[in-house]
């Protein structure tokens, strides 16, 4: 019988890919999701019956020792931007991970790849980089063979990140961002998948690895970049400290106020002491080098999902042909 890995969260941004290229290694793939119903778009990734979703809550021990049963390797992808309601930072990111990694153990899970985010740290005033730092602590408390996975922000057709500010650009001659000199490292999300099979697979040695693309550009240079693929100009405008913290407080009571029916989905308080600081590889630490990977870089990726934002769509390079002929005329 083929072997059975469990992909906590296996049907968002990160985890799909990894669900995906696990059931071409011809793995079973048991996704663990809450909401069942919503990961249907996973179960065509192998033959009839290789990659199920099921429930799970990764706050309730039962939840996750269920959906873990007979599982030879064990991914856990999951994480919140934004607490809402039980989903807190830590219950999510500290305790969550933790309780996978204990129960990994008790059960006898022979690998275990746990998702975390390049900017961990313990010491951070960011509560997202401290649960992540807390939730990397007891992972490896519990199951010292681990191997965990940083990656800088990650990109890819369904990102949370070029295709937010591209969207943006349809509506405003201003595209507004905060710390506009803030260095990233981005990761093209496949590349962190392949890093998760490596670990699955048992080809990676335990440990911490950062995972950062070829190329290191601040977050304007990265707008820049996405305005030149999408043939938009629009003027990046980087806000001055205390004016995005007045931005982020605003919408962190409009959540507040409305019972967190409206989620502040433009930017947190929390995001932007994260975005303080560089969201780049550390040096000397283990990366994609150690794992036989060669990262993808982000210019002939990006056109591929980004083109739906042209002013023509799909259409765009052909108008502006058609503009061309006419001025030869």
């Amino acid at each position: 019988m083929s072997k059975l890995v469990t992909i906590y969260g296996g049907s968002g941004f990160v985890g799909r890919y990894i669900a995906r290229r696990m059931a071409k290694e011809g793995w079973r793939v048991r996704v663990a999701v809450r909401r069942p119903n919503e990961a249907m778009h996973v179960k065509p990734y192998g033959v009839p019956g290789q990659v199920e979703p099921v429930f799970c809550n990764i706050r309730d021990d039962a939840s996750v020792a269920a959906v873990m049963q007979g599982a030879d390797a064990v991914v856990n992808c999951v994480g919140v931007l934004n607490e809402l309601g039980k989903n807190t930072f830590d219950a999510v990111q500290a305790e969550g991970a933790g309780r996978i990694a204990r129960i990994a153990a008790e059960q006898g899970v022979q690998q275990l790849v746990h998702i975390s985010a390049l900017g961990a740290d313990a010491e951070s005033d960011s509560d997202y980089a401290r649960s992540k730092a807390a939730g990397e602590a007891a992972v490896q408390g519990a199951f010292p063979a681990a191997v965990i996975l940083r990656p800088s922000i990650i990109f890819g057709t369904e990102d949370q990140f070029f295709n937010r500010f591209a969207s943006m650009t349809r509506m405003s001659p201003v595209l507004p961002i905060a710390c506009g000199k803030t260095l990233f490292q981005p990761v093209y999300v496949d590349d962190v998948a392949r890093a998760a099979v490596a670990g699955v697979l048992g080809q990676a040695e335990p440990g911490i690895y950062e995972l950062g693309g070829p190329e290191v550009k601040s977050f304007a240079a990265l707008m820049q970049e996405m305005l030149s693929v999408i043939h938009r100009r629009r003027l990046v405008l980087s806000l001055p400290r205390f004016v995005a913290g007045i931005v982020a407080f605003g919408f962190d009571v409009l959540q507040a106020a409305s019972f967190q029916l409206i989620e502040n989905k433009v930017l947190t308080r929390d995001q932007l002491k994260s975005l303080r600081r560089d969201n780049v590889v550390s040096e000397g630490a283990k990366g994609f080098a150690d794992l036989g990977i060669e990262p993808e870089l982000m210019g002939p990726i990006l056109p591929d999902y980004l083109w739906k934002f042209r002013p023509s769509g799909q259409y765009d390079v052909m108008t502006a042909s058609a503009r061309n002929l006419k001025g030869d005329a």
